[in-house]
C-alpha cells in the first residue's frame, strides 16, 4: 500500500527556513503571502495486509527515524492501492 507522510514543525517552533522563503516572496512582491511554514512529504510503499497495519507501520517509522517528535508533527495518508 503506498502511503504519504507529512511532516511539519510543531507550532510555536520557530522556522527560519519559512521566515527566509516568507522574505523572498514578498521580495518578489508576492506581499499577501504570511506566516509561511516550511515541511515535508514522504511516500513509500509498506506491505502490509490492510490500510489500519499500513498506518500502524508508518507511525512506528515516524517515531523511530523519520520525524523528530520533539519539534516535528506527522499525519499519515495510506492510499488502497486496489
Amino acid at each position: 500500500m503506498q502511503v504519504k507522510i507529512n511532516i511539519s514543525l510543531k507550532t510555536g517552533v520557530l522556522d527560519p527556513q519559512g521566515r527566509a522563503v516568507e522574505n523572498a516572496l514578498s521580495g518578489l512582491g508576492f506581499t499577501d503571502a504570511s506566516h509561511v511554514r516550511i515541511g515535508k512529504q514522504i511516500t513509500l510503499d509498506i506491505d502490509a495486509e490492510d490500510s489500519a497495519r499500513a498506518e500502524q507501520r508508518a507511525a512506528r517509522m515516524c517515531e523511530s527515524l523519520l520525524a523528530n517528535t520533539v519539534i516535528e508533527d506527522y499525519s499519515i495518508e495510506v492510499i488502497d492501492a486496489s
